[in-house]
């Protein structure tokens, strides 16, 4: 049957994810009161085995001797205390990883002795496991010092919620459920402890002073830190809070408070932060789901709302292939799915691609959704839930052909031989931004031909004034022009305008004027760019067809790649990718005269770039036009090497 063409037109920016709609889908639906009757009791809630009967009834063997390995592994862990110089590093080197790597190692030890004394039931875990909670509870914050700026040390007693603060909750609230009662034969006061420290750092602040964090605003909108947080406080709060009237108030609060990122969603679910985000964006929205529905016998259900299913279906519709996925912004290029994540949430919305997608990643990467997570660790727990009942694997699974999503403006769309585009509008204020309005990639079967980068390390400048002083973030190593020596400039006035998509048998394309997203300097009066997948001749195309107020000095465009790049026969680039496959850029040699150049990858913040690549190094290709016209237009194709 032939597919329906699909013309989508953005004129105003009103349309785009950039501002909040006050659904309230939780609040409006689920009163306190609602929440308080359905709410399980917490001294009959039990969504996990806790022992090893229950877990050998619901858990493979094979899944549980890893269980036992794991903590055996850390039954020598030393839980080191965090020192104030550790904590200073931030602020003096701008160094993140000394103190995660002591705060994280410390959680991650944590759950793996506390599943494999909960699995075996021997108690030759206990005593690691006291001296884990122990430790945890003495440090001065749960948190990381690059989430309270410039201090570098704590102020205890002002304690704030950041992401890992509320995931410290949520682990000891797990140790408590699991190993509570022989915690309480060695010594009462350490549950006693683990109640303490969770009300002063999380509940409390909550209930007091949660509508004053950034990254939860009733009135702006929110990122992944929203959901991801959320998550923590209602499993903490289902396992630690004794008060039946308190625990049914933080749960309703909860919920209300998870409004706050659905209501800064555009009504297709995307997520601008990219697919590696989703993951803690959307897929920590089904976690909260998934936790209130099982606390509630069900009641708290939104599975059938549009809005949670389109956010859902976001991440099949960003995959390009195998771990390859769309990387916008922050989003790294690669990331091994976890297939019962996906599985469940499939189930959950009735969305068989989604199952499906979740049957084959579970065979291609069974270690992402069976091996012990940093974080989401009632994530991971319900995934040796499901691990027996996903049935067989699958090879494959059917991918998406075309997708639009208007609320962030990017269009994906393959082809029959191979070929993959991805091109967004969009602004420069979207979360984990990166400078790069009307950017695209390319791939082909499978393999990366044009690329984003994508981002470096986290240090203390990703987060400040000086981010886009990093090239990664920069539009001038995105696939986009230089104009009079300048690119694209941050803020939310910084956007495309005018944009249009279309998705037909024929092709699939983007058109957008992207002249705003550049500072006044640039001298545009308008660049009205098009990027299209024409699948009849199986290439992609960029049009650029733009006015200046007056000449240009120089004139630039960029194309990124890890390919081999051969630049020695005038008006084509030809780029051969690591599998051997080869590509042509093609451009008018009477306008352009072609260089490259390779960003550096010395500092703290681009290590990553050594190895995100499968060891390749990202290049940078420079097209310089030779005419300067005040007016004019420019068509460049990518499409595979034909030898003449």
């Amino acid at each position: 049957m032939k597919k329906i063409l699909i013309i989508v037109m953005t004129l105003c920016v009103s349309t785009l994810h950039a501002q909040v709609t006050p659904r309230n889908i939780l609040a409006k639906k689920y009163s306190q009161e609602q929440v308080k009757q359905a709410l399980v009791p917490r001294e009959q809630y039990k969504p996990y085995p806790t022992t090893p009967q229950e877990w050998k009834a619901a858990v493979p063997d094979s899944v549980l001797t890893r269980i036992v390995k794991a903590g055996q592994e850390q039954l020598t862990y030393t839980f080191e205390p965090i020192t104030a110089s550790t904590a200073l590093d931030f602020v003096r080197s701008g160094d993140r990883e000394r103190h995660s790597g002591i705060s994280f190692g410390k959680r991650n030890a944590m759950v793996d002795l506390m599943l494999a004394e909960s699995v075996e039931g021997k108690g030759r875990f206990t005593e690691a496991i006291l001296n884990g909670v122990w430790s945890i509870c003495e440090e001065s914050f749960w948190g990381v010092p690059a989430h309270i700026g410039n201090t570098g040390l704590p102020d205890v007693e002002n304690p704030v919620v950041d992401l890992f603060a509320a995931e410290t909750a949520a682990v000891l609230g797990l140790a408590d459920y699991f190993v509570g009662d022989q915690l309480d034969k060695i010594n009462p006061l350490v549950r006693k402890r683990i109640y303490f420290e969770t009300n002063r750092r999380l509940f409390t602040p909550m209930l007091t002073k949660g509508d004053t964090y950034g990254w939860n605003s009733p009135t702006r909108p929110v990122n992944n830190w929203n959901p991801w947080i959320m998550s923590n406080w209602i499993s903490a709060t289902l396992m630690l809070e004794k008060d039946e009237d308190r625990r049914a108030a933080m749960i309703h609060k909860s919920m209300t408070d998870l409004d706050r990122y659905l209501n800064s969603l555009g009504d297709d679910g995307g997520c601008d932060e990219g697919p590696s985000y989703w993951t803690a964006a959307g897929a920590s929205v089904y976690d909260c789901l998934e936790l209130l529905s099982d606390a509630t016998n069900r009641t708290v259900n939104l599975y059938d709302e549009p809005l949670i299913q389109n956010m859902g279906g976001y991440f099949y519709k960003v995959h390009i292939d195998e771990h390859y996925f769309v990387n916008f912004a922050d989003a790294d290029p690669k990331l091994m799915p976890d297939g019962l994540l996906l599985y469940r949430f499939g189930k959950a919305l009735n969305d068989e691609r989604m199952v499906e997608m979740g049957q084959w990643a579970l065979g291609k990467y069974a270690q992402s959704s069976l091996a012990p997570s940093r974080f989401h660790r009632f994530r991971f727990i319900k995934n040796l839930l499901t691990a027996q009942h996903i049935g067989p694997t699958k090879s494959s699974y059917k991918k998406v052909e075309d997708a639009w999503l208007s609320d962030i403006q990017v269009l994906t769309a393959r082809s029959s031989n191979g070929l993959f585009l991805a091109t967004h509008g969009g602004h420069n204020a979207e979360s984990h931004n990166h400078n790069d309005v009307g950017d695209f990639m390319l791939y082909a079967n499978g393999e990366p031909v044009i690329i984003d980068a994508g981002r470096g390390n986290y240090t203390a400048r990703t987060f400040s004034n000086q981010r886009y002083e990093l090239w990664f973030t920069q539009s001038q190593y995105h696939n986009l022009p230089i104009i009079n020596g300048l690119g694209q400039l941050a803020g939310r006035n910084f956007e495309a305008q005018n944009v249009s998509s279309r998705i037909s048998d024929k092709d699939a394309s983007l058109t957008m004027n992207i002249a705003p997203a550049y500072p006044p300097a640039a001298g545009l009066t308008n660049w009205n760019r098009k990027v299209t997948l024409n699948r009849a001749k199986n290439q992609v195309e960029v049009t650029d067809e733009f006015t200046m107020q007056q000449k240009p000095s120089s004139l630039q465009e960029v194309f990124m790649t890890i390919a081999d790049v051969d630049t020695t026969k005038p008006g084509l680039v030809k780029l051969t990718t690591p599998g051997r496959q080869t590509f042509v850029l093609r451009y008018d040699p009477k306008e352009w005269k072609v260089s490259t150049d390779y960003p550096s990858t010395d500092g703290m913040e681009y290590r990553s770039f050594k190895t995100k690549w499968d060891n390749r190094p990202v290049q940078r290709i420079l097209l310089s036009n030779i005419s300067l016209s005040q007016k004019g237009k420019h068509s460049f194709t990518i499409a595979p090497y034909t030898p003449n």
